[in-house]
């Protein structure tokens, strides 16, 4: 019987004494968050999200996407950010390092072949608090990230706003 195991990892490092990260998207097309599989077996995807920590000054779009190549001038994520839901599962088989598993990457690489599992326009009015976004799938429609692929969380805006984000998954 294979035993599978759930992972929920943030655009930050694991909270000790401060408190969770959040980081600018900036004015361009930004990855805020990058998994890379492990090498060995494919992840299920289960949910994700972010939260804005305002409303930002113009419209911008948030996409949960998979690519062929790898986000690269990022902060690298170690073991700890990547932590198991379960306090029993052993660590994540992500794969950790430079260019791999970590967020606010300023370089996209040079990328061609996508597949977007999610994505949200937040408009920049007031009224309109869709700053706080949630997505979770239906056993059936769970999207599978290959292990040789790249998943991103990326943000396009034309005026910054401070994100956090997040992704869980099965491996």
């Amino acid at each position: 019987m294979i035993k599978i195991h759930r992972y929920k990892c943030f655009n930050g490092p694991a909270p000790t004494i401060a408190a969770q990260q959040k980081v600018t998207t900036g004015t361009a097309i930004k990855t805020m968050l990058q998994i890379a599989p492990p090498s060995t077996r494919q992840m299920q995807l289960i949910s994700w999200g972010f939260t804005l920590d305002g409303v930002p000054g113009s419209a911008g779009q948030v996409e949960l996407i998979q690519t062929d190549v790898a986000a690269s001038t990022g902060t690298a994520h170690v073991a700890a950010g990547v932590q198991p839901l379960d306090p029993n599962a052993p660590a994540s088989l992500v794969q950790l390092g430079a260019a791999l598993t970590g967020y606010t990457f300023t370089t996209e690489g040079a990328t061609t072949a996508t597949r977007t599992f999610d994505a949200n326009l937040v408009p920049p009015t007031a009224g309109a608090t869709d700053i706080n976004y949630y997505y979770q799938w239906m056993p059936d429609e769970r999207p599978i990230v290959a292990s040789s692929k790249f998943l991103r969380v990326r943000a396009t805006f034309g005026a910054a706003v401070n994100m956090t984000c997040w992704i869980v998954w099965d491996e």
